[in-house]
């Protein structure tokens, strides 16, 4: 990973920011992207390598491709895009849920991801060369209660990263995803719209993944050799079995 450039959306908090720290270890140059330029700030300041703060919304179709567009000369040549950023909204059954909640969750999981895919898809495809991991979920694999807009958006992130690996196969770029279970960062907390209790209970009595176990298993999905691609990756915590069983302490 030495010198190569890696792009996080995401980067300001959770598996992005741990994945900025995973990567910055092992010598990369980082495009670090997020809405909070403080904490890009605040993160770009604390790693050992060459970083690129670059703030947008990914939902935002008109600000992705112009900022992705006016890179720097020494930084458009992107190794490896990493699309992290996503997020969820409300855990209610169809018939009772917020449509606004529907929209964010739509528009930053699928449709923003297609947006940072796109735009750096040339440089990429010129160089014949790059390295496309998404972070999608086991909700992509599963339906679980009450998660069925989240779960949608999952699914979909998934099927694109399929299609997307057989668009580019001829061009020489890896396609991947990984799909984490349960990982203790603030992603209950949005998901309840800052409701920490009722976060808090979703950890109980079971020891979810870290953003650092994800960030360590993205860091190997990149560093395989050039004929290896790590296509479709589970990451569960070792209590939980799929989306709705888990084995917790009572």
């Amino acid at each position: 990973m030495k010198d190569k450039t890696i792009l996080i959306t995401g980067a300001s908090s959770g598996i992005g920011w741990a994945t900025a720290e995973a990567f910055s270890k092992q010598g990369a140059r980082l495009i670090l992207c997020g809405r909070r330029k403080e904490k890009l700030e605040s993160l770009a300041h604390q790693l050992k390598t060459e970083t690129l703060i670059l703030t947008f919304d990914v939902r935002d179709r008109k600000a992705v491709f112009e900022t992705l567009d006016k890179l720097p000369k020494d930084w458009v040549n992107i190794d490896v895009l990493i699309n992290n950023a996503g997020n969820a909204h409300g855990l209610d059954p169809v018939q009772t849920a917020n449509i606004e909640d529907w929209e964010a969750m739509i528009d930053g999981n699928v449709k923003g991801l297609m947006y940072v895919t796109k735009a750096l898809l040339p440089g990429m495809i010129k160089s014949r060369k790059g390295h496309i991991i998404n972070l999608g979920s086991i909700a992509g694999k599963e339906v679980y209660p009450n998660g069925s807009v989240y779960c949608s958006s999952k699914f979909a992130v998934d099927a694109f990263t399929q299609g997307l690996r057989i668009d580019l196969n001829k061009e020489g770029i890896k396609v991947g995803a990984i799909h984490p279970g349960l990982v203790q960062t603030e992603f209950s907390e949005v998901r309840f719209k800052g409701d920490r209790a009722r976060a808090a209970k979703v950890y109980e009595g079971i020891q979810a993944l870290s953003a650092q176990d994800v960030a360590d298993a993205i860091l190997y999905m990149a560093q395989t050799p050039d004929q290896v691609n790590v296509a479709d990756l589970v990451l569960l915590p070792t209590r939980q079995a799929n989306a709705y069983i888990s084995n917790r302490e009572s």
